[in-house]
């Protein structure tokens, strides 16, 4: 308020002496706060800030000048750690992921490593398939090169047994027993089929045929049973197995073999008329055709003859069926066939 205003107020218009002023002085700066106690971790005062328990808004630095220009001493701390370059991780890391690279020449040596043995995998699997092998089975060709030799090599009781024994090939699953009675000299295929099977054999070629006859424990029933040797390879001989089972030639009434009717046995009077039922097959791992056909021993004519599929399935009322003539026809073209391979198979090993 200023002097003339107060002496406005005054009621006996005089100013009353004014007290005594102090002089001013400037106010004493606190002097820098003490150290931080030990107990008070994580509190560092602000030397520009005097009201205590207010935290610094930017970090103290040990060592520099406070607001008196004393110098305030370092704080003491934990000497700071090594540094450690980062970890880094990856496929060449060792210890898994944030381990340590491998140097670049144990990388590249490694991968050499890996290189090598990949090609010596390799170069063995090669030497395994290109080499050759003493135990590998004998190839396709040699086996049907081995056959077309075998069949003046075999003895004829192998290829041609004294006894056969058919254990349920008989009808109802009866055991059957069928004894040779003929064996042919081996000749050409001529008069060996009808005219329209030998036609059909034709593509194979024929480079032997062998015969033998055989008949029942009863003597009541003949079978003829052949093998023909052919001069095709495996191609020819599955694609003439593919076409008799396509256009079922095997069944053909018209397409029968023909039978061998050996003097002064049960099977003299066995003629082309007493035909009964009759098995043809046609095998494709080696060059041959094993064949059978069946009659009645007493000469009776057949005029309805079957096949040894069709007289053999359940149900056949035919007389090849009821008779089972049929049934010899399937059991002796087994037996031969089994026994072919087997002779064939001791032929390979004996002369290779």
């Amino acid at each position: 308020m200023s002097t003339d205003a107060e002496q406005a107020h005054s009621p006996h218009g005089t100013p009353p002496p004014r007290p005594a002023q102090p002089p001013r002085t400037a106010p004493e700066r606190p002097s820098a706060p003490p150290p931080r106690p030990t107990n008070a971790p994580g509190f560092i005062p602000d030397p520009e800030t005097p009201v205590l328990g207010v935290r610094a808004k930017a970090p103290f630095s040990p060592g520099t000048a406070g607001a008196s220009g004393t110098r305030v001493p370092p704080q003491p701390s934990t000497p700071p750690r090594p540094s450690v370059p980062p970890r880094t991780g990856g496929l060449f890391a060792s210890g898994g992921p944030g381990g340590r690279r491998r140097p670049p020449s144990r990388t590249a040596a490694a991968a050499a490593s890996l290189v090598l043995g990949l090609g010596l995998l390799g170069g063995a699997a090669a030497g395994s398939w290109l080499g050759d092998d003493p135990g590998a089975p004998p190839s396709t060709a040699d086996t049907y090169a081995h056959a077309r030799s075998a069949w003046h090599s075999i003895p004829v009781d192998d290829l041609f047994p004294r006894t056969l024994r058919g254990k349920g090939e008989g009808p109802g699953g009866a055991d059957r027993v069928w004894t040779r009675i003929a064996v042919a000299p081996d000749s050409s295929c001529g008069g060996g089929f009808d005219p329209l099977l030998a036609k059909a054999l034709a593509p194979v070629g024929c480079k032997r045929l062998v015969r033998a006859t055989y008949t029942d424990a009863t003597s009541t029933s003949v079978t003829t049973v052949g093998v023909l040797i052919t001069t095709s390879g495996p191609t020819g001989m599955r694609a003439l197995q593919q076409r008799f089972v396509t256009e079922k030639l095997d069944e053909r009434t018209d397409l029968m073999p023909r039978t061998y009717a050996a003097k002064d046995t049960a099977a003299a009077g066995f003629g082309d008329d007493q035909r009964a039922s009759w098995r043809i097959r046609i095998l494709t791992d080696a060059p041959a055709v094993i064949y059978t056909v069946t009659g009645f021993a007493d000469g009776r004519e057949v005029t309805d003859p079957q096949s040894a599929g069709e007289a053999t399935q359940r149900g056949a009322t035919s007389a090849p069926a009821q008779s089972g003539l049929g049934n010899d026809a399937r059991g002796i073209a087994d037996a031969i066939e089994t026994g072919f391979r087997r002779a064939l198979a001791t032929f390979t090993e004996t002369t290779s």
